[in-house]
């Protein structure tokens, strides 16, 4: 693949027409957990923080005044062995979100979120971070398949002053990944004030298709995040459900009413849900379609028409929609579906709406291709070959009854097997899933295939209250008796307050020998 380098384009430059990159050469206290568990199941009685039903509609009043904020692309060196070497600072600063009003913000190379990332199938990685908080953070890659100790989790937080080289070879299909911190009881905190970004995954496969892959023209990131302001301009999360913070406004890549000059005819976007406890339901103002292409570990087998389109934290979506010269139509999230009765889902914001961003179609459209009808082959993985099928349980803040403890491993994986784990959210408020390392299919829904928006790669899944899903992946490649996994309830709250186990991935005949505090922290 030929060689370019890919420099962050500054504000002047994200009017010109950019080619995508083409990858160079390469606990909370106990008492907290009770509280808030007794008040859910005792019929969501109301707790400190609790919304109180209102409803969240910023429908037709949102005034689209701002041009959508793209992130950098990282640069990158390529050291004589090959390795492609990107560099990540964790600082804090401040943000003016709306005029005259300044935020205190973390982010990773600038004051909010952080550069976007890109790498090839086939790329040996590192990354360089330092750490200039005044806390230990780490940095999670969220969807990639890589060795534990690489992973990013709790135990490999960086302290202040520290730094952190994580390197590993990319195999996995063209996806859009992510960053942010796995701190362990301060997860919500750090994502919220801004640690976050995106990282792509391409290969020749994806390349090849007739897709939108101008980035920043007609392939856009969109990193979606609620937001509650203070009267002074601070980030906070104190307007809570069950689900946590839950804020009043949108931002997008960082950008308060956004709107977006259109230039094509086709428009890939790239949907990020990092809020850290909101669900979304993504579609258009004119109700038009639009076509699902990929969703969290890459291409769907084909596109799915679509009108609307349910995201959790943690999920992503790649979506194409067309437009028509001199149109104007808006990205919007209606009430989503949490399947939460009553109440209980409108203090969880199943009944909240927003105007998301405006797309603005110029007068004169570059044509596109039509989206290809085919789009990748999966190898379909059959839950009958699975040496292993687990049971987990979300309820409460605890999975399986268990809360959080750094210092035990929950499962033992053998590395090469084929494993069914059958998930079920067994209360009658939300929670979601996400399993480190490995991508996973949903074989069924309560013995159902599931719907055709879910038959690809997945990492991250919403779990509707009594619902079984039944899900199959593989452990391949990478095996550590030391270095455990993740998986856990992606609602950020809930991940701080415990609900999430650890898992290792053993070679045949070998047992977990983690050591308690090992690997936990990096200094200079």
């Amino acid at each position: 693949m030929p060689e370019r380098t890919t420099n962050p384009p500054n504000t002047a430059r994200r009017r010109q027409r950019l080619r995508r990159p083409r990858a160079v050469v390469a606990v909370a206290a106990s008492a907290a957990v009770l509280l808030g568990t007794v008040g859910v199941l005792a019929g969501c009685s109301m707790i400190p923080g609790l919304l109180d039903g209102g409803r969240v509609d910023t429908v037709g009043a949102v005034d689209f005044t701002t041009p959508l904020a793209i992130p950098p692309l990282a640069p990158s060196t390529v050291d004589a062995d090959g390795t492609r070497v990107f560099e990540l600072t964790a600082q804090s600063g401040s943000t003016e979100f709306h005029p005259g009003v300044t935020t205190p913000t973390w982010g990773f190379n600038g004051t909010y979120l952080g550069p976007t990332l890109v790498a090839h199938r086939g790329e040996r990685v590192r990354v360089d971070i330092d750490n200039e908080l005044a806390e230990p953070t780490s940095v999670h890659w969220h969807g990639m398949h890589l060795p534990a100790e690489m992973d990013g989790g709790p135990h490999q937080m960086i302290e202040p002053g520290g730094d952190w080289s994580p390197s590993w070879t990319i195999d996995q299909p063209a996806a859009t990944l992510w960053y942010h911190p796995h701190p362990h009881g301060e997860t919500e905190e750090h994502v919220r004030h801004g640690l976050a970004g995106l990282f792509y995954v391409q290969d020749p496969e994806e390349d090849a298709l007739p897709l939108p892959q101008e980035y920043g023209v007609d392939d856009l990131p969109l990193i979606v995040q609620d937001a509650q302001f203070n009267s002074t301009g601070e980030l906070k999360g104190t307007n809570m459900g069950f689900v946590g913070a839950l804020g009043d406004e949108i931002l997008v890549n960082g950008t308060a009413g956004p709107y977006l000059d259109v230039s094509t005819e086709l428009v890939r976007l790239r949907l990020l849900n990092a809020s850290t406890a909101r669900t979304y339901s993504f579609g258009f103002s004119d109700d038009r379609g639009f076509d699902l292409v990929a969703s969290d570990g890459g291409l769907l087998e084909q596109p799915v028409p679509l009108e609307h389109l349910r995201l959790s934290p943690g999920e992503r979506a790649e979506i194409v929609v067309r437009l028509v010269p001199g149109e104007t139509t808006v990205l919007r999230s209606v009430e989503p579906d949490l399947g939460v009765d009553g109440d209980g889902g409108a203090r969880n914001g199943g009944a909240d709406k927003f105007d998301v961003l405006e797309l603005r179609a110029a007068t004169t459209l570059e044509s596109a291709a039509s989206v290809p009808t085919t789009l990748t082959s999966i190898e379909r993985l059959d839950p009958t070959d699975a040496a292993t099928t687990r049971e987990l349980e979300l309820d409460g803040y605890a999975i399986n009854g268990e809360s959080m403890d750094m210092n035990r491993i929950d499962q033992v994986v053998t590395l090469g097997d084929t494993e069914v784990w059958n998930v079920v959210n067994d209360m009658d408020r939300p929670h979601n899933f996400h399993i480190h390392d490995v991508q996973f299919q949903i074989a069924s829904i309560d013995g159902s295939p599931p719907p055709p928006e879910l038959g690809g790669w997945k990492d991250t899944i919403y779990l509707p209250p009594q619902r079984r899903f039944e899900l199959v992946m593989r452990f391949d490649d990478y095996a550590s008796a030391e270095h455990p996994f993740m998986y856990h309830c992606h609602l950020l709250w809930h991940e701080d307050l415990g609900m999430m186990g650890q898992f290792v991935v053993v070679k045949p005949g070998q047992h977990a020998t983690m050591t308690p505090g090992e690997n936990t922290h990096h200094e200079h």
